[in-house]
C-alpha cells in the first residue's frame, strides 16, 4: 500500500495542536499568565501591617471548569489574620459584614512566669456598609429600597374589627451583666485576668519597651479601680503593692475591673532614679500634652489611654531623698466625692492636701475621677510593713466598695490631719532621732539632734507644737535648713486649719 507523501506532516501537526491544547484550556481559565500573578501579589499584600506573620498565598491546583465565585473563596480562606499576642483573637464579624480585627486578651494566671507583652496595634477602622431597615416581616432592606414607596394593600369591604388584647405584665428589669474593657486597643473579657502593655511611643525605634498593664476584669458588673506605682522610679514599695493586690484577686468572683500599673517610670526604674532622663519629675506634668516636653508626653500618653477608663484611683508613693513616710493617704479633704472615698481605706491616717497642678492626683480629680495618694515607706528600699499596710488598706477599699466579699475585720479608724508640717535641723552635722514614724509628740519634745563630728557639739531639734510624727529623714547627714521630721496636727475642719496657721 503507497503512503500519502502529506500524511506524516499531517500527523505532526495533529500531535503539536494537542500538546498546546491543555495549556490554552488553562489560560483561558485564569485569565492569563499575566492575571494569576496579580491575584498572588494582592493577595500577599492583605497583610501588610504584620509581614512577619501573614502566609503567603496557597496554590492549590485547581479544577477545569471551578466557578470564578469558588477560586475568590478558596484565596480568603488561603489568607489568615495574626491574633496578637494572646492565645485567642476576635472571630467575630460585624453587623455589616466585615471581619473585626480587633485582638481579645488571653486569659491567664497573673502569677505564672509569663514573656513580657506586646503593644498592641490600633485596630483599622472598618468600612461601613449601607445602612438597612428591618421590615414588618423581619427581612432587611437597604437604604434605596426603604425609600420606595409601599405598596398599599387594598381594604376589604367588610372589615371586622379585632378585639383588644389584654394589657401584659411588664417584664422584671433583667440584672445588670459584665461588659468587655477595651484598653489599649485590646478587648478583656468578662471573667478574665490578662497581662497588656503600654508604651508612650517616644523611646528610639527597637530600643522602646513597653511597661506592663494588669487587667483583672471580674465576672460581675462593677466600678473601675485604677493602681500606679512607680511614677518615681526609685519608689520600689509601691510596685510590691500593685503587684500584691492584683494577684491576689479572682475575676470569677470580682465585681468591676482593676487596673494595675505596677511601674509607670520604667526608664526611671532601670536607672534607679526618681526622674524621667530629661531630669524631670513626671508626677508634676499630668495631664500632659502632645507637643511639650518628654514628660508632658508621657503624661499624656498615659493619662489618655489608660486613667481615662478609670473611676477611682489610687497613686502609691513613698518618701523621697531618704525619708521616710508613715503609711497614709493625702487627699483633697474639701472635696466631699474625695473625703468620702478615703473612708474605704482601713487604718491609714489622711493628711489633707489639695495637691499641685500637674500631680497625677489632682489631674484624676479634676477629670472626674475621685483619687488619692497614698505614701508608705522608703525609696530605693522594699519593707514588708509597709507594703503589707498598703495591701490591706486597698483590699478594704475593695471591699467597701462592693468590688470583693471577704471576712475583713475592720480596725480603729486613723485621725485625718488638716495640718502638717516640717521641723528643720537648724545646725549641720549628723542627723539622729530618738521618735519613730506614727509616735504622738507634745510641744517642746526632743525629736532628735545633730552632732557635729567636728565640735563634738550637739544641737537638739524640738517639736513647736503637739501632733504626730507622718513623715521623717533617715538618720544621716544633713545641713542646716534641712527637713528632718513631717508633724501631723489634727483639726476639726480645714478651716480651723487655716486659721491656726
Amino acid at each position: 500500500m503507497t503512503r500519502h507523501p502529506l500524511l506524516p506532516l499531517l500527523s505532526f501537526t495533529w500531535l503539536s495542536l494537542a500538546a498546546l491544547a491543555p495549556a490554552s484550556l488553562h489560560a483561558e481559565t485564569t485569565g492569563g499568565p499575566d492575571e494569576t500573578l496579580e491575584v498572588e501579589d494582592i493577595a500577599e499584600d492583605e497583610n501588610v501591617t504584620d509581614i512577619e506573620q501573614s502566609q503567603p498565598l496557597a496554590s492549590a491546583p485547581k479544577a477545569d471548569a471551578e466557578p470564578e465565585a469558588e477560586t475568590d473563596a478558596a484565596q480568603a480562606d488561603a489568607t489568615t489574620t495574626p491574633a496578637g499576642t494572646g492565645d485567642a483573637s476576635s472571630d467575630a464579624q460585624s453587623e455589616n459584614g466585615n471581619t473585626s480585627s480587633k485582638v481579645i486578651a488571653p486569659n491567664i494566671d497573673l502569677k505564672e512566669v509569663a514573656p513580657p507583652p506586646e503593644v498592641q496595634p490600633p485596630a483599622p477602622e472598618a468600612e461601613t456598609a449601607p445602612a438597612t431597615a428591618t421590615s414588618d416581616t423581619g427581612e432587611a432592606k437597604t437604604a434605596t429600597d426603604a425609600d420606595q414607596p409601599a405598596e398599599t394593600a387594598t381594604p376589604d369591604t367588610a372589615t371586622v374589627e379585632p378585639e383588644t388584647p389584654a394589657p401584659e405584665p411588664e417584664p422584671e428589669p433583667e440584672p445588670a451583666q459584665a461588659t468587655s474593657l477595651t484598653l489599649l486597643n485590646a478587648e478583656v473579657l468578662p471573667g478574665t485576668s490578662t497581662r497588656l502593655a503600654w508604651a508612650p511611643g517616644i523611646q528610639i525605634a527597637g530600643l522602646s519597651q513597653p511597661t506592663p498593664v494588669l487587667v483583672v476584669n471580674g465576672a460581675n458588673p462593677g466600678p473601675n479601680l485604677c493602681l500606679t506605682g512607680a511614677i518615681h522610679g526609685d519608689e520600689l514599695n509601691g510596685i510590691e503593692i500593685v503587684r500584691r493586690t492584683v494577684y491576689d484577686l479572682d475575676p470569677e468572683s470580682l465585681s468591676g475591673r482593676v487596673i494595675g500599673i505596677p511601674i509607670v517610670n520604667l526608664q526611671g526604674f532601670q536607672r534607679g532614679t526618681r526622674y524621667l532622663p530629661d531630669r524631670r519629675d513626671l508626677n508634676r506634668h499630668f495631664p500632659g500634652s502632645t507637643d511639650g516636653s518628654l514628660a508632658d508626653r508621657i503624661a499624656h500618653s498615659l493619662f489618655n489611654q489608660v486613667i481615662r477608663h478609670c473611676d477611682m484611683l489610687v497613686d502609691i508613693h513613698t518618701g523621697s531623698l531618704r525619708r521616710t513616710n508613715l503609711p497614709q493617704l493625702r487627699a483633697d479633704m474639701n472635696n466631699p466625692d474625695v473625703a468620702d472615698f478615703t473612708r474605704g481605706f482601713d487604718r491609714m491616717a489622711v493628711v489633707h492636701s489639695s495637691g499641685s497642678d500637674g500631680m497625677l492626683r489632682t489631674a484624676a480629680v479634676d477629670a472626674g475621677i475621685k483619687a488619692v495618694t497614698l505614701e508608705a515607706g522608703e525609696s530605693l528600699r522594699i519593707q514588708e510593713h509597709q507594703i503589707n499596710a498598703g495591701v490591706h488598706s486597698l483590699n478594704s477599699l475593695m471591699e467597701k466598695q462592693g468590688m470583693v466579699s471577704r471576712m475583713f475585720v475592720w480596725g480603729e479608724p486613723e485621725p485625718v490631719y488638716y495640718n502638717s508640717f516640717w521641723v528643720r535641723a537648724e545646725h549641720g552635722g549628723i542627723l539622729f532621732s530618738d521618735v519613730e514614724l506614727g509616735d504622738t509628740i507634745s510641744q517642746g519634745q526632743v525629736l532628735g539632734y545633730v552632732a557635729d563630728p567636728i565640735t563634738n557639739a550637739q544641737h537638739p531639734i524640738r517639736a513647736p507644737r503637739d501632733g504626730r510624727v507622718i513623715g521623717m529623714a533617715v538618720d544621716q547627714v544633713v545641713m542646716a535648713g534641712f527637713a528632718a521630721y513631717h508633724i501631723g496636727a489634727e483639726a476639726q475642719t480645714p478651716e480651723s486649719a487655716e486659721l491656726a496657721d
